[in-house]
């Protein structure tokens, strides 16, 4: 504890005596300063115990008393030091019942004790208790590192949480909470995750301080990690803010679950170049040697139906493709799910089980950055934040290679629609008429019926809407007829005339196939 009041009274060799303010001495003294100027408060701090002989004070006038005191007071100043035997015999009524009425503590000063020796016992009491603090502070890193080094993240929040008084949780790369202690703190941790989220948002290293509600507690959080992104998170709650002993508990702990993961980097990578092994395999055909390979790590994925997911950023610096991995691997970990996740060039390449976890990850990532691109001008996606990402149907390690292709194609309808994320099942299930709107599709229909169109502007006659409703009852006149309100011999003739203009003839089903797309394109712009 730092020096306060009382312990200055209490100092047998000082021989102070409290002449006002007995019930505020307990309040902390950040350092003893003598000053003789009628106004000192322009070189106060707060903190301040203020030592005194009234040299320059008339303080047996009791209104001068009260503005002296009174500004001292709300300059901060915790106590007046007043030295009795130099210019006055005894403390003066008037600077008693001024400290009185403002709640200043007020310490009568004897003449045989030197304002030097207060200040000596200050200073070495402030000194003392830094010198307590850090023997504190390497204490709990001691404690903090065994713990680290037994029970890893779990025991040091523990011990981190019991040195602080309060309660400590970890994040991970996505911002879920992976441990918290003690455990009735995990509800209280969860409720942080967006300004765990914002604090992600920052380069590493970063800080915040969350002021719960009220009778909640004071929660500082700092990011982990030393790359652009950081990798995870910690969050310390306590009932009011942290002291230099707690201070260095925290910053220990903070170095050591960083080092931890970045220890976890090397490993990482390993495990990374181990999956590309597998997922050359699977895509070559080889899904005995692949699972061989895959051992513990990866086997279980390859055990049951999973989906093969590509992705591409919109820009070859894109965040959001490191972001994707992590949440998904993040995902995967919490479920206790094998995700194989590999970096292929300047795209992503990931094997997660169906219906599982880290599928669930890439749906949401998907959706939100879905989301936020149609938010409006203010929340838009810059390009290094867009993603389109392509997934397989469920597939098995002897169709691979098919999910492969699959999640591909995926992709490419994805980034052709303008869509974060298609699912391959999607394709099969929707209509063809919204691939026709590929640019190349629109220039080859509009080149193909183009003639048509200048035909009927000059008001010729209707021969683009008589193609499409004779195609649409496949060629069968009278029906096609009766739908235009005409009798089939002009329809016949309009026929001719289509066939005469483009120089294709109707009976070939090619022909008839690339005019219905090409209406069916020209009419979906």
């Amino acid at each position: 504890m730092p020096p306060t009041l009382a312990s200055l009274v209490h100092h047998s060799a000082l021989k102070l005596t409290v002449r006002a303010g007995e019930d505020r001495l307990d309040v902390p003294v950040r350092w003893a300063h003598v000053s003789e100027l009628a106004d000192p408060v322009p070189y106060m701090e707060g903190g301040e115990l203020l030592l005194v002989t009234a040299l320059k004070l008339d303080a047996e006038d009791p209104e001068a008393m009260r503005r002296y005191v009174k500004r001292l007071v709300g300059a901060g100043v915790v106590g007046l030091g007043f030295a009795v035997g130099v210019n006055y015999e005894e403390t003066p009524k008037a600077l008693v019942d001024a400290a009185e009425q403002e709640g200043l503590p007020l310490l009568e000063v004897p003449r045989r004790t030197p304002f030097l020796a207060i200040s000596k016992a200050v200073s070495a009491a402030i000194a003392a208790d830094q010198y307590r603090a850090v023997t504190a502070g390497f204490a709990a890193q001691r404690e903090l590192t065994k713990q680290a080094l037994t029970d890893g993240p779990q025991g040091l929040l523990g011990s981190l949480a019991s040195q602080v008084d309060g309660w400590a949780a970890l994040y991970d790369a996505s911002g879920a909470v992976v441990a918290t202690a003690p455990e009735w703190a995990s509800r209280r941790a969860a409720r942080l995750t967006a300004d765990v989220e914002r604090l992600r948002e920052r380069p590493a290293p970063a800080s915040s301080v969350v002021g719960g509600p009220e009778n909640e507690d004071r929660v500082e959080l700092h990011s982990l990690g030393t790359g652009r992104r950081p990798r995870a998170a910690l969050a310390v709650g306590t009932a009011a803010a942290l002291g230099t002993a707690e201070r260095y508990a925290v910053h220990s702990a903070i170095a050591l679950l960083t080092l931890t993961t970045e220890r976890s980097r090397p490993l990482h990578a390993a495990e990374q170049r181990l999956g590309a092994a597998v997922l050359r395999m699977l895509l070559a055909g080889e899904p005995d040697h692949a699972r061989a390979v895959a051992g513990d790590l990866y086997g279980g994925l390859l055990d049951a139906p999973f989906r093969v997911i590509v992705a591409e950023p919109a820009a070859a610096d894109g965040e959001a493709l490191a972001g994707l991995a992590e949440v998904m691997e993040s995902a995967g970990a919490r479920a206790g799910e094998a995700v194989l996740v590999v970096p292929e060039g300047e795209r992503l390449v990931a094997l997660a089980a169906d219906s599982g976890a880290a599928v669930a990850a890439c749906g949401e990532f998907a959706a939100a950055l879905e989301a936020a691109r149609g938010a409006g001008a203010e929340q838009s996606l810059s390009d290094e934040d867009e993603l389109v990402v392509g997934l397989s149907a469920p597939v098995g390690p002897i169709a691979a290679a098919a999910g492969y292709k699959q999640a591909e194609q995926a992709l490419s309808v994805a980034r052709r629609r303008g869509r974060v994320a298609v699912e391959h099942e999607q394709l099969a299930a929707g209509s063809v008429v919204p691939l026709l709107a590929d640019d190349a599709v629109k220039a080859f229909a509009d080149g193909l019926l183009r003639p048509l169109y200048e035909h009927d502007a000059k008001g010729r006659g209707d021969l683009v809407a008589s193609l499409r409703a004779w195609l649409s009852r496949h060629g069968q006149w009278d029906a096609a007829a009766a739908d235009l309100g005409v009798h089939r011999h002009t329809l016949r003739y309009r026929m001719r005339r289509v066939e005469e203009i483009i120089g294709r003839s109707l009976d070939d089903p090619d022909a008839r196939m690339e005019l219905w797309l090409a209406l069916k394109a020209t009419s979906a712009e």
